[in-house]
C-alpha cells in the first residue's frame, strides 16, 4: 500500500470486565517496606529481582506452583540482599537499578555484583552520587552504570575493577544503553545523547536536537537505529550514519517518559513480524510507532495518569503498560485494544515479562511486587 495505512486512535477508556485479571491468577510478593523501583527476570531460572527503597534487593523464586503462602512458610524462596548497615543517611540507602546477572546500583553512588545465592560477590565503587542505570554488556563482561555525577564508568567485572569513565556530559546521567559489546548511548538531563566507545576517550556520535531532559535512549535490535524521549514531548530516531534525527515524533502533549522497541524485525526471534517503537507518556497515553514511515500507527489510551512503565512479550504480539493510576494494562498489538487488566493498590513504577511471556510483573508504589499469571 503506497504510503502505509493511515493512523488509527483507539480509544479504550474503560476496559470490559470480562478484561479484569482474577485475584487467583496474581500473587502479591510482600517483604519490602518501601517503594519498590524496578524489578527484572532472571533470563535464564525462574527468579525475580527487585529493589526498593528499603536498601533492599529480593530474589523471589517463582514456578508455576509458588503461593503467597508458599513464601512465607518457605523463606529459602525469598532471598534478601541487604545493601547498607542500619544507622545510614536515609536517602543513601535507595536501591535504584538492576540487571541479570544479578548486578544493582544505588543511591549511594555504589553498583554491587551478587550471586544468585544471595551473596554479595563485589561492589564497584567510584561513583560521587545516585547510579540512575545500570546494564551489562551482551557477553556479561563489562557493566556501565550511569550517574548523577555526570558521569558513566564501564566496569571489568571479571577484575573488579574500573575500565573506563566517561566525563562527557554536562548534567546527570538518566539513562544507558548498550549497542554491542563496547560501545553504549549515555542520555543526560543536559539535553544531549552519546554514543561512545570503550578505548576512545570522545564520542564516537553526539547526538544533539532535544529541548528538555533526555529520559530514555534505546538501541534496536539490530544497534542500527537510537530511540530516544524527552520533556521535550518529542520521541526521536537517530542513526549513526547521520547528524540529524531521522524521524521526530511529535503525537504526544505531555512529557515522554520512555520508550521500548518490539522483539520484532530483522535479527530477532520473529523476523516476519514489524518493529515498533512504543513510547508512554505523562499524558496518560501510550503511542505505537511506524518506524518506516517515522508516523504514529496507533493512540492506546486506557490510562487516566501519567504511564511510567512498558514491556513488549516475548513474541511481539503484546505489550504491557503500568500507570501511576495503578492499572496495568496488556494489549493486542493485532487489535490495538486491552484485553487483560489489573489494578493493584499502588503507582507502577515498572512491568516486565519473563522469557516464556506466560508471566508479567510488576513493582508499585505500595512496597508490593505483583507477578500476573498470563496464559491465552
Amino acid at each position: 500500500m503506497v504510503g502505509g495505512p493511515e493512523p488509527m486512535d483507539i480509544s479504550v477508556s474503560s476496559p470490559s470486565p470480562t478484561c479484569e485479571i482474577p485475584s487467583s491468577d496474581v500473587l502479591i510478593l510482600e517483604g519490602h517496606t518501601s517503594e519498590v523501583c524496578a524489578c527484572a527476570w532472571s533470563p535464564s531460572e525462574s527468579l525475580l529481582a527487585s529493589v526498593s527503597g528499603d536498601s533492599t534487593a529480593r530474589i523471589w523464586t517463582i514456578t508455576d506452583g509458588t503461593s503467597r503462602s508458599s513464601l512465607q512458610s518457605c523463606p529459602s524462596n525469598v532471598l534478601v540482599l541487604k545493601h547498607v548497615k542500619p544507622k545510614t543517611n536515609e536517602k543513601s540507602k535507595d536501591v535504584t537499578t538492576l540487571d541479570w546477572n544479578l548486578a544493582t546500583g544505588s543511591f549511594d553512588g555504589q553498583a554491587r555484583i551478587w550471586s544468585k545465592n544471595g551473596e554479595l560477590k563485589s561492589t564497584l565503587s567510584k561513583h560521587k552520587g545516585p547510579i540512575f542505570g545500570l546494564k551489562w554488556n551482551k557477553n556479561g563482561e563489562y557493566i556501565l552504570t550511569g550517574s548523577c555525577d555526570r558521569t558513566a564508568i564501564v566496569w571489568d567485572v571479571k577484575n573488579e575493577e574500573l575500565k573506563q569513565q566517561f566525563e562527557l556530559h554536562s548534567g546527570p546521567v538518566l539513562d544507558i544503553d548498550w549497542r554491542n559489546k563496547v560501545s553504549f548511548a549515555t542520555s543526560s538531563s543536559d539535553h544531549m545523547i552519546h554514543v561512545c566507545k570503550i578505548g576512545e576517550t570522545n564520542p564516537v556520535k553526539t547526538f544533539s536536537g532535544h529541548q528538555g531532559e533526555v529520559n530514555c535512549v534505546k538501541w534496536d535490535p539490530m544497534g542500527m537505529l537510537l530511540a530516544s524521549c524527552s520533556d521535550d514531548i518529542t520521541a526521536k530516531i537517530w542513526s549513526m550514519k547521520q547528524e540529524k534525527c531521522v524521524h521526530d515524533l511529535k503525537d504526544h502533549v505531555k512529557e515522554i517518559y520512555t520508550i521500548r522497541w518490539s522483539p520484532t524485525g530483522p535479527g530477532t526471534n520473529n523476523p516476519n513480524q514489524a518493529l515498533v517503537l512504543a513510547s508512554a507518556s505523562f499524558d496518560s497515553t501510550v503511542k505505537l510507532w511506524d518506524i518506516e514511515q517515522g508516523k504514529l500507527r496507533c493512540s492506546l489510551n486506557g490510562h487516566r495518569n501519567p504511564v511510567y512503565a512498558l514491556a513488549f512479550s516475548p513474541n511481539g504480539e503484546y505489550l504491557a503498560s503500568g500507570s501511576l493510576d495503578r492499572s496495568l494494562h496488556i494489549w493486542s498489538l493485532k487489535e490495538s485494544k486491552i484485553i487483560r487488566t489489573y489494578t493493584g493498590n499502588g503507582s507502577i513504577f515498572e512491568v516486565c515479562w519473563n522469557k516464556e511471556g506466560d508471566k508479567i510483573a510488576a513493582c508499585y508504589a505500595n512496597n508490593e511486587v505483583c507477578v500476573l499469571d498470563f496464559r491465552m
